[in-house]
């Protein structure tokens, strides 16, 4: 797997794990959603992510965007 969906996929379960909580506990997990927007958002300007240095330090093959 490459890095590139490999962070696609830790946003798109972060995501759907903000929502669960936020059904079951309480609707301040949303903001979890909102910070994993405005990150992607931001990688998409500036091409920095936390998420994929850290999934290169794992031994997770480069893609086209990380």
């Amino acid at each position: 797997m490459s890095i590139d969906r490999a962070v696609m996929m830790f946003a798109g379960i972060m995501v759907l794990v903000s929502l669960a909580l936020s059904e079951l506990h309480s609707p301040y997990w949303l903001w979890l959603t909102v910070f994993v927007g405005v990150n992607l958002v931001q990688a998409s300007i500036t091409g920095f992510c936390p998420a994929a240095m850290i999934f290169k330090k794992l031994g997770f093959k480069s893609g086209n965007a990380f």
